[in-house]
């Protein structure tokens, strides 16, 4: 893990901490659709005693985590192209009934990445408009509009260290006012109508450090707590 200093004293979580924190949260009985990149981690660290069906655009239900090394199977794969193994009543089938499954209404989470997210939910999460890197739709446009709730797990700055929960979304929107809920390596935010109520922030962080590296207004839950994750 990377510490982070300012005028508080704290660390960010891991890739995997994050992925952890926002599977603990996922509600038992739910339909997931597990985005490219850090929401593909959730696989490897969902709480155990809840039935989370897991779902992949490239026609996957019911996967499992990563299997172990050397037993790997070419055929079973995520929408990361990363080895998984399949739970007891899993199915792989035609990509295009993934996306019926989607457009149809019947995932009710989806767990996505972005590079930018906005104060009323915005997404960005498909193209910076940097030419050395194509634009990567995929299945995010779909599951956007067409999953029962989105949220995001993202760090919360870009590599320069500027915000990316933002006012406004410079790069292309992928779907507008969508997000629920944001996991970052720093804290844990519900987008509502009165705006971003943080609901958790890493152990010595500060609401004012926090709302330094954010661009919209942040307000601090009543029972906000401490992210508590296990050690990567």
């Amino acid at each position: 893990m990377t510490a982070t200093m300012t005028a508080d004293a704290f660390t960010r979580l891991s890739r995997r901490q994050l992925a952890w924190c926002a599977a603990q949260a996922i509600p038992d009985g739910s339909y997931v659709n597990l985005g490219i990149g850090v929401p593909t981690l959730c696989a490897n660290v969902m709480p155990a005693d809840r039935e989370i069906v897991l779902h992949s655009e490239n026609g996957v239900l019911g996967f499992g985590p990563a299997p172990a090394a050397g037993q790997e199977d070419r055929d079973l794969i995520n929408a990361s192209k990363e080895y998984i193994t399949m739970r007891p009543g899993g199915a792989f089938f035609m990509h295009t009934d993934a996306f019926v499954m989607i457009r149809g209404g019947h995932i009710d989470l989806a767990l996505l990445g972005a590079f930018e997210v906005s104060g009323t939910g915005d997404l960005a999460n498909w193209t910076t408009g940097d030419r050395r890197f194509p634009p990567g739709v995929g299945g995010a446009m779909d599951l956007a509009v067409g999953a029962k709730a989105i949220w995001v797990l993202t760090e919360h700055t870009n590599k320069n260290g500027e915000p990316k929960i933002v006012d406004a979304c410079k790069y292309p929107l992928t779907a507008a006012g969508v997000v629920r809920k944001i996991f970052t390596d720093l804290a844990e935010i519900d987008v509502t109508p009165d705006g971003l109520l943080v609901r958790a922030m890493v152990p010595g962080l500060t609401l004012e450090s926090l709302q330094a590296m954010t661009q919209p207004r942040l307000r601090l839950a009543e029972d906000c707590r401490t992210i508590s994750a296990p050690a990567a």
